[in-house]
């Protein structure tokens, strides 16, 4: 009988100030820190608490049977340690009842994996050790920003020692396959992989409000049923989408928290039902193929490709330049400096220079700070223009090659005093 893996997405970027050009070589500040401030405190009010609150309930009703996983970014979890310390809380309380599994990713979020393996390799370092640090576990499984994957991706991943990793269950690369089953990639040594099932997973987190879609309003009891004939054509199905889904781009007017509390019930009528996490899936069904995905896909846009950050010249340019940075960045072992180049890194900063749709009206604009994606561009490029003459005077002691693993200080991000991991597992 098939089960189902839920898996949440948690991030919240660092988002940028409007740095004006008369600042640069003057103010070295570039983040918005009322606007992170009041963001992070405003979802967290309308997600993050009262849905950490609905997934404990669950798993206290069904302590056998409800399983979650998540991956939190480290930019998410600084946030919420500097200002509103009452959701890590609440996902340690969540982590701490063995119905919860954490996956891997990188810290900052980032593009990393597309440009260079090394630092990519050290932000998943990163990221594997604040997780240690606040919730005493190690993740045995990856999800790559955006659930970005190619055939190269995996190969990094595997060769870091994860067990399996996420990714889009897009017809393209599938080929007339279900993404209902276990997978491996192409040139896997033992690594599986999970495929999402977009389809199922988009009619929560996209059109469950949507008074235009066919099935709207859709019931716990509607869902359960196309989760049930799936029973015979597959072993797992795959709901991955965004935790900021519960509250805050589906409103708690919408009946999505009761969605939630009344999903398990529903599910476990048919017999045979169960939920798992990811580790749980891939122990309990073998692989049934390989796939190949030469091509980046992801989570992203009707293409599932990495265009929602990456095509146009503001977006090329712009992660271009930044990453011209990186031997002097690392070389200066300025803990401050590293960790604001890192922090520019994050996805979210060229999701917001994406042109496509946006005369529409997209899911592009409604997560953008801007009025428009010049607007981030004109900002980020007067951002990077200081962080090249802060480069320019430093002078470390040592250059850090590209291909050489760098210093344990070069690796550390900075945190905030207010940060105090504690290890509850």
């Amino acid at each position: 009988m098939p089960s189902v893996c839920f898996y949440f997405q948690v991030h919240q970027p660092y988002r940028l100030r409007h740095y004006h050009l008369f600042e640069i070589g003057k103010n070295h500040d570039y983040f918005d820190h009322k606007a992170n401030r009041e963001i992070c405190r405003k979802v967290a009010k309308k997600c993050y608490l009262p849905a950490n609150a609905l997934m404990l309930e669950l798993i206290q009703r069904y302590p056998k049977d409800f399983k979650i996983s998540y991956s939190i970014s480290g930019v998410a979890l600084e946030q919420f340690a500097e200002y509103c310390p009452e959701v890590v809380e609440s996902f340690q309380k969540l982590v701490a009842t063995g119905n919860v599994e954490l996956l891997d990713e990188t810290y900052y979020h980032s593009l990393s994996s597309l440009f260079n393996g090394e630092e990519f390799r050290r932000q998943v370092k990163l990221h594997r050790q604040q997780t240690k640090d606040f919730f005493g576990v190690k993740p045995a499984i990856f999800r790559n920003t955006e659930l970005i994957y190619s055939n190269g991706i995996a190969d990094m991943v595997e060769a870091m020692g994860y067990k399996a990793m996420l990714a889009e269950g897009w017809e393209p690369v599938l080929k007339g396959k279900s993404p209902n089953f276990v997978y491996e990639p192409k040139d896997g040594k033992g690594m599986k992989l999970l495929l999402k099932n977009y389809k199922l997973s988009d009619d929560i987190a996209f059109r469950f409000s949507n008074r235009e879609w066919t099935e709207w309003p859709l019931s716990s009891d509607t869902f359960s049923q196309w989760l049930h004939r799936i029973d015979g054509s597959g072993d797992t199905v795959n709901l991955f989408m965004d935790y900021e889904t519960m509250g805050e781009h589906q409103w708690e007017d919408t009946g999505i928290f009761e969605f939630f509390r009344a999903l398990p019930e529903t599910v476990m009528r048919h017999p045979g039902f169960s939920f798992a996490t990811p580790s749980e899936v891939i122990v309990k069904y073998p692989p049934v193929a390989k796939i190949s995905v030469p091509n980046a896909t992801s989570w992203a846009d009707l293409e599932r490709d990495t265009s929602a950050w990456l095509g146009n010249p503001m977006q090329d340019g712009a992660i271009a330049w930044l990453y011209t940075f990186e031997q002097a960045v690392l070389g200066s072992k300025d803990r401050g400096l590293i960790h604001t180049w890192r922090k520019l890194q994050t996805s979210d900063h060229f999701y917001y220079m994406c042109t496509k749709f946006w005369a529409d009206g997209d899911v592009h604009k409604y997560f953008s700070v801007y009025d428009a994606p010049h607007d981030s561009y004109t900002i980020m490029s007067n951002v990077l223009t200081d962080m090249e003459l802060r480069t320019k005077r430093v002078t470390p002691a040592r250059p850090v090659p590209i291909k050489k693993k760098a210093s344990k200080a070069a690796t550390q991000p900075l945190r905030a005093k207010t940060l105090h991991p504690t290890t509850s597992a």
